[in-house]
Protein backbone atom coordinates (compact mmCIF):
# COMPACT_ATOMS: atom_id res chain seq x y z
CA UNK A 1 0.00 0.00 0.00
CA UNK A 2 2.81 2.43 0.77
CA UNK A 3 4.14 1.49 -2.80
CA UNK A 4 0.48 2.38 -4.30
CA UNK A 5 0.24 5.37 -2.49
CA UNK A 6 3.60 6.65 -3.50
CA UNK A 7 2.71 5.88 -7.33
CA UNK A 8 -0.43 7.77 -7.36
CA UNK A 9 0.88 10.74 -5.73
CA UNK A 10 3.19 10.79 -9.23
CA UNK A 11 0.27 10.73 -11.34
CA UNK A 12 -2.86 13.24 -12.84
CA UNK A 13 -5.02 11.96 -10.26
CA UNK A 14 -8.30 14.16 -12.55
CA UNK A 15 -7.82 10.75 -15.04
CA UNK A 16 -6.99 7.85 -12.50
CA UNK A 17 -9.40 4.70 -11.85
CA UNK A 18 -8.90 1.58 -9.98
CA UNK A 19 -9.57 -1.89 -10.88
CA UNK A 20 -9.03 -4.49 -8.47
CA UNK A 21 -10.46 -8.21 -8.03
CA UNK A 22 -10.93 -10.26 -4.81
CA UNK A 23 -8.54 -8.78 -2.18
CA UNK A 24 -7.30 -6.82 -4.85
CA UNK A 25 -10.33 -4.93 -4.72
CA UNK A 26 -10.34 -4.49 -1.18
CA UNK A 27 -7.19 -2.80 -1.57
CA UNK A 28 -8.68 -0.58 -4.53
CA UNK A 29 -11.29 0.29 -2.29
CA UNK A 30 -8.82 1.75 0.18
CA UNK A 31 -6.95 3.62 -2.10
CA UNK A 32 -10.40 5.10 -3.63
CA UNK A 33 -11.76 5.91 -0.30
CA UNK A 34 -8.30 7.92 0.44
CA UNK A 35 -7.52 9.61 -2.71
CA UNK A 36 -11.87 9.80 -4.46
CA UNK A 37 -10.99 7.89 -7.41
CA UNK A 38 -13.49 5.95 -8.98
CA UNK A 39 -13.03 2.25 -8.57
CA UNK A 40 -14.01 -1.07 -10.44
CA UNK A 41 -14.38 -4.18 -8.27
CA UNK A 42 -14.90 -7.72 -9.07
CA UNK A 43 -15.82 -10.14 -6.86
CA UNK A 44 -13.82 -7.96 -4.21
CA UNK A 45 -12.79 -9.38 -0.27
CA UNK A 46 -14.95 -7.58 2.42
CA UNK A 47 -13.31 -8.35 5.71
CA UNK A 48 -10.58 -10.53 4.41
CA UNK A 49 -8.94 -10.18 7.83
CA UNK A 50 -12.05 -12.46 9.31
CA UNK A 51 -10.86 -15.51 6.87
CA UNK A 52 -6.74 -15.16 6.01
CA UNK A 53 -5.83 -16.85 9.72
CA UNK A 54 -6.12 -19.87 7.59
CA UNK A 55 -3.46 -18.61 5.25
CA UNK A 56 -1.16 -17.83 7.99
CA UNK A 57 2.57 -19.01 6.40
CA UNK A 58 4.56 -19.43 3.82
CA UNK A 59 2.71 -19.25 -0.27
CA UNK A 60 4.65 -19.69 -3.30
CA UNK A 61 3.99 -17.31 -6.17
CA UNK A 62 5.02 -20.00 -8.98
CA UNK A 63 4.69 -17.51 -11.93
CA UNK A 64 7.45 -15.49 -10.43
CA UNK A 65 9.08 -17.77 -8.30
CA UNK A 66 8.44 -15.83 -4.90
CA UNK A 67 7.38 -16.81 -1.37
CA UNK A 68 4.77 -14.54 0.32
CA UNK A 69 4.79 -15.37 4.37
CA UNK A 70 0.78 -14.58 5.92
CA UNK A 71 1.46 -13.12 9.41
CA UNK A 72 -0.40 -12.46 12.25
CA UNK A 73 0.72 -8.74 11.17
CA UNK A 74 -0.09 -8.80 7.93
CA UNK A 75 -3.55 -9.75 9.64
CA UNK A 76 -3.56 -6.73 11.35
CA UNK A 77 -2.46 -4.63 8.55
CA UNK A 78 -5.99 -5.35 6.94
CA UNK A 79 -7.71 -4.39 9.93
CA UNK A 80 -6.51 -1.32 9.97
CA UNK A 81 -6.60 -0.83 5.95
CA UNK A 82 -10.41 -1.43 6.44
CA UNK A 83 -13.21 1.19 5.11
CA UNK A 84 -16.20 0.37 7.52
CA UNK A 85 -17.87 2.88 5.77
CA UNK A 86 -17.81 4.44 2.31
CA UNK A 87 -17.24 8.18 1.79
CA UNK A 88 -17.30 7.94 -1.91
CA UNK A 89 -20.05 5.09 -2.94
CA UNK A 90 -20.66 6.86 -6.04
CA UNK A 91 -17.24 6.19 -6.99
CA UNK A 92 -17.82 2.40 -7.52
CA UNK A 93 -18.58 0.18 -9.99
CA UNK A 94 -19.12 -3.44 -8.15
CA UNK A 95 -19.13 -6.21 -10.28
CA UNK A 96 -20.68 -9.67 -8.60
CA UNK A 97 -21.16 -13.23 -9.63
CA UNK A 98 -23.48 -15.38 -7.33
CA UNK A 99 -22.09 -18.36 -7.46
CA UNK A 100 -18.04 -17.24 -6.58
CA UNK A 101 -16.51 -20.15 -4.87
CA UNK A 102 -14.39 -17.98 -2.57
CA UNK A 103 -15.93 -15.28 -1.39
CA UNK A 104 -19.55 -14.38 -0.41
CA UNK A 105 -21.47 -12.27 -3.03
CA UNK A 106 -23.98 -10.65 -0.48
CA UNK A 107 -21.25 -9.07 1.76
CA UNK A 108 -20.13 -6.68 -1.01
CA UNK A 109 -23.44 -6.30 -2.64
CA UNK A 110 -24.40 -5.22 1.27
CA UNK A 111 -21.56 -2.97 1.74
CA UNK A 112 -21.39 -1.73 -1.77
CA UNK A 113 -25.82 -1.30 -1.78
CA UNK A 114 -25.02 2.77 -2.33
CA UNK A 115 -23.09 1.98 -5.48
CA UNK A 116 -23.24 1.51 -9.12
CA UNK A 117 -23.74 -2.92 -8.54
CA UNK A 118 -23.98 -5.60 -11.30
CA UNK A 119 -25.11 -8.57 -9.64
CA UNK A 120 -24.74 -11.30 -11.86
CA UNK A 121 -26.28 -14.72 -11.29
CA UNK A 122 -23.82 -18.01 -11.91
CA UNK A 123 -20.64 -17.43 -12.81
CA UNK A 124 -17.33 -17.72 -10.52
CA UNK A 125 -14.48 -16.25 -8.64
CA UNK A 126 -12.92 -15.07 -11.43
CA UNK A 127 -15.64 -13.86 -12.96
CA UNK A 128 -17.09 -15.14 -16.39
CA UNK A 129 -17.59 -13.05 -18.95
CA UNK A 130 -15.41 -10.23 -18.29
CA UNK A 131 -14.34 -9.46 -21.35
CA UNK A 132 -18.04 -8.44 -22.57
CA UNK A 133 -18.29 -6.20 -18.95
CA UNK A 134 -15.24 -4.02 -20.62
CA UNK A 135 -17.82 -1.24 -22.34
CA UNK A 136 -19.51 -0.91 -19.53
CA UNK A 137 -16.26 -0.36 -17.43
CA UNK A 138 -14.87 1.86 -19.75
CA UNK A 139 -18.30 4.05 -19.83
CA UNK A 140 -17.95 4.38 -15.92
CA UNK A 141 -14.82 5.72 -15.56
CA UNK A 142 -15.35 8.12 -18.67
CA UNK A 143 -18.23 9.28 -16.99
CA UNK A 144 -16.79 9.60 -13.43
CA UNK A 145 -13.57 11.61 -15.80
CA UNK A 146 -16.20 14.39 -17.10
CA UNK A 147 -17.39 14.48 -13.63
CA UNK A 148 -14.48 15.95 -12.03
CA UNK A 149 -13.71 18.16 -15.10
CA UNK A 150 -16.77 20.16 -14.34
Amino acid sequence: MVELRALIDTLPIDRLGLIGSSLGGFYATCLAEQFNLPAVLINPAVGPFDTWSSYLGDHRNYYIDYVHKVTQDYIGELHELDCKALKYPHNFRVMLQTDDETLDYRLAAEKFSEAELVIRQGGNHSYEGYAEELPAIESFFLSRIAESVR
